[in-house]
C-alpha cells in the first residue's frame, strides 16, 4: 500500500516541480496568423453608421451568449438589505440581489447626502478580491478602513462628487470567488461558462443590466445619467457594456484598452478576456465605437505593461472616427495617465464631469439622446 501510495502521488509532485522556473514561451504563430486577419465588423469610413452598429453589435450578443439571456423574461430581483452605514460625504448599503435563478448578486447601494434624484454610476473592480475596494474596507469585516490604491475607491469618488453608486461584485470576483482566499477565480469559471454557450464577459454584462434594473426602480436614482466605470477587469466589463446596454448613458473604462493583438493575444492574460471569434469580429477600436452615441472617457496608463498606451492611441483614433461617423464627435475622449496599470481619477473625472453637466443642463448637442433604447434593452 506505501509503494502504490508513492506511485500515485510522486508524479504530480514531479511535474509540479519540474515547472518551477519554466518560462512561458511567446505564440509567435498566432500572432503572424493575426497580422493577415481584419475582422468583419471592422469599421470603415465608407460604412453607414447605423446599419454597422446594428449588424456588429448583434454579432458581439450572440459571440457572448447574451443573444437568448438579454431578451428572456427575468426573476425579480428580490433585494435584501443586510447592512446600512452613514459614511462621509453619505450613506452606504449593502444589498443582495437576485441576478438568475441560480446566481445572487452582492451590492453596495452608495447615497450621497443631499435630496435626490442622484446621478448614478456602477462601478466594477478588476482582478483583486472584490467589490469592497471601491468604499475602502476590508473585505473580511467591510468596517476596517483599507485602501487599496490606484484611485480604485470608485464609489467613495462618486459620493464626493454627489453621484450615487451602484457597486456589483462581479463574477470570479471577491464573493462570487471560487476562492476561499477571495482570489480570482476566473480560469474555472470561465470555462464553465463556455459549456452552457455562455462567456464569463457576457455573464458579467448581464449583471450590469440587472444593475440598472435595480436603478430603474429607485426613485432617488436617476434614469436618464448612469454610468458605468471599472479598472482593468472591471474597465473590460465597462467597455463591453457601454457597447451593448442601451440604457447606460456615460462610460469609462480604464486599463482595458489597446487592440486585442497588442494586448489580449502578444501578453499572457487572465481567460475572463477571451471569446470564441473575437479576433474575426473586429477590435477595440469597434468596440468602443459601439459606445456611441454614449459619452465615452477611455483611461491608458503611460506605462501599463499589458495595455500598450502606443496601441491605445492608434486603436482610439479609429473609436473617434466612428463617433465621427455617429454624428457625435465630441463625445468620446481619451485621457493618459503618467503611470502604470491603475485608473487615473485626476485625469479622468473632469473630462467627464463635463460631459455628465453637458446632460445636467440639457446641452447634448443632438436630438438623439444617449439613453434613447434602441431595443428593449
Amino acid at each position: 500500500m506505501k509503494i502504490s501510495h508513492l506511485f500515485f502521488v510522486c508524479p504530480a509532485v514531479v511535474f509540479s516541480q519540474a515547472l518551477q522556473g519554466v518560462a512561458e514561451l511567446p505564440d509567435t504563430g498566432s500572432m503572424k496568423r493575426a497580422q493577415k486577419i481584419r475582422g468583419e465588423f471592422y469599421f470603415s469610413p465608407e460604412t453607414d453608421f447605423r446599419t454597422w452598429r446594428k449588424a456588429a453589435r448583434n454579432s458581439l450578443v450572440e459571440k457572448l451568449g447574451l443573444a437568448r439571456k438579454l431578451p428572456a423574461p427575468r426573476v425579480p430581483l428580490a433585494p435584501r438589505l443586510l447592512w446600512r452605514r452613514k459614511v462621509k460625504n453619505g450613506t452606504i448599503c449593502k444589498m443582495l440581489l437576485r441576478s438568475e435563478s441560480d446566481h445572487d448578486l452582492p451590492i453596495y447601494l452608495c447615497l450621497p447626502d443631499g435630496r435626490g434624484p442622484f446621478p448614478v454610476w456602477i462601478c466594477v473592480q478588476g482582478h483583486g478580491t472584490g467589490m469592497h475596494a471601491s468604499i475602502s474596507v476590508k473585505w473580511q469585516d467591510e468596517k476596517s478602513f483599507k485602501y487599496d490604491g490606484g484611485d480604485r475607491d470608485f464609489a467613495l469618488q462618486c459620493l464626493e462628487k454627489g453621484y450615487a453608486a451602484v457597486c456589483v461584485e462581479q463574477r470570479a470576483f471577491g464573493e462570487k470567488s471560487c476562492m476561499t482566499t477571495r482570489k480570482p477565480g476566473c480560469a474555472r469559471l470561465a470555462s464553465h461558462a463556455l459549456m452552457f454557450g455562455e462567456t464569463l464577459i457576457g455573464n458579467r454584462v448581464f449583471d450590469v443590466d440587472r444593475a440598472i434594473d435595480f436603478i430603474y426602480t429607485r426613485s432617488e436614482l436617476r434614469r436618464d445619467m448612469i454610468g458605468i466605470v471599472g479598472n482593468s477587469g472591471g474597465g473590460t466589463t465597462a467597455i463591453y457594456s457601454g457597447a451593448i446596454l442601451s440604457r447606460l448613458t456615460h462610460v469609462m473604462p480604464s486599463s482595458c484598452f489597446s487592440t486585442y493583438r497588442d494586448s489580449i493575444l502578444a501578453v499572457p492574460h487572465c481567460q475572463c478576456n477571451y471569446w470564441p471569434g473575437m479576433l474575426n469580429w473586429a477590435d477595440m477600436g469597434d468596440l468602443a465605437g459601439l459606445c456611441a452615441p454614449k459619452y465615452l472617457v477611455i483611461v491608458n496608463g503611460r506605462d501599463d505593461a499589458i495595455f500598450p498606451a502606443g496601441p491605445a492611441k492608434a486603436e482610439f483614433g479609429r473609436t473617434r472616427k466612428i463617433y465621427e461617423a455617429a454624428g457625435f464627435p465630441d463625445r468620446c475622449r481619451m485621457v493618459v495617465g503618467n503611470a502604470g496599470h491603475r485608473f487615473y481619477k485626476a485625469d479622468a473625472w473632469p473630462v467627464m464631469d463635463e460631459f455628465f453637466n453637458r446632460v445636467r443642463t440639457g446641452k447634448n448637442g443632438s436630438s438623439e439622446e444617449p439613453h434613447s433604447p434602441e431595443t428593449k434593452r
